[in-house]
């Protein structure tokens, strides 16, 4: 049985509860600011401290004051539903160096780390690979499965390559051909894809079984093959070949179903753990 992940950043807060919302549009979580300055300090009443910095956040014209978000949260007192302050992971990590607390000290250590090793990558990518190889293995993926997937990461570059020299530059617009391509044989674009399968921020592909796999593959080398031939220019026309891969690739999937009877499409993954509420959306931006 799958256990419930909650939706905390308790990796570094050590298991404390930290409210969040997760917005599936963004793919990100925003957590309570209030919670995270409990945690982090040894206020009696954590709202009036983070409203103190934060109006000091103010008057330095930090940027991470614009980044605030208020979205209703259930209280843990009443269980009543009150707007909060809220930042993304991206905007917690800033707000985390910015409180002056010994209690933030080993996060800022973490935080240091991490931009040390990714310096370190640069002048070492290999460092990076390992890293990735390191991760894949400690989620239970085979080495096999990892060489795989290494060579697919490769593949997905020519692909993107070929976009490149057709004047595609913006990540929207590769992020909508690549949409294209999986509407094109799924029926679903990536993100649809992630929530029919119960993933957030995992990758989609990490989570696909062999068919599905195979039959991305096939629509991208599809949409690559097409591309080298013909030179598509600018996003109307890449995305009508995008659209061309996806087809390829519905017509595999259609004669697997044909012949398997069974579909090609799974909501199976590969997580270990489920999340508390996947439909939890955020219920009021302001």
């Amino acid at each position: 049985m799958k256990q419930n992940k909650l939706e905390t950043i308790t990796n570094l807060f050590e298991g404390s509860e930290i409210r969040s919302i997760w917005d599936s549009e963004k793919e990100d979580y925003y957590f309570s600011v209030v919670d995270v300055i409990g945690i982090l300090t040894d206020a009696n009443i954590p709202r009036n401290y983070w409203s103190d910095l934060k109006r000091k956040l103010k008057q330095e014209g930090s940027e991470l004051h614009e980044n605030i978000v208020q979205l209703k949260m259930k209280s843990k007192k009443d269980g009543k539903s009150y707007l909060t302050d809220t930042l993304d992971t991206k905007g917690i990590l800033r707000l985390i160096e910015s409180v002056p607390s010994p209690k933030a000290e080993p996060f800022k250590h973490w935080l240091a780390k991490l931009g040390s090793e990714r310096i370190d990558e640069v002048f070492d990518p290999e460092i990076a690979i390992n890293r990735a190889v390191n991760y894949y293995r400690r989620l239970g993926y085979s080495d096999e499965w990892i060489k795989k997937r290494l060579i697919e990461i490769v593949d997905r570059f020519k692909l993107t390559d070929i976009w490149k020299s057709g004047g595609i530059e913006k990540p929207v617009e590769y992020a909508m051909l690549t949409n294209e391509i999986y509407k094109g044989w799924s029926g679903m674009k990536a993100k649809e894809y992630k929530v029919y399968k119960g993933l957030r921020k995992e990758s989609l592909r990490d989570n696909m079984t062999d068919i599905e796999i195979a039959l991305t593959n096939i629509g991208e080398i599809a949409a690559r093959d097409i591309a080298t031939s013909e030179h598509p220019k600018g996003l109307n026309e890449n995305m009508k070949v995008a659209a061309r891969g996806g087809k390829v690739a519905n017509s595999a999937r259609l004669s697997y179903e044909k012949e398997t009877k069974r579909s090609a499409i799974s909501k199976e993954n590969s997580l270990n753990y489920q999340y508390v509420d996947e439909n939890k959306l955020i219920e009021q931006k302001i």
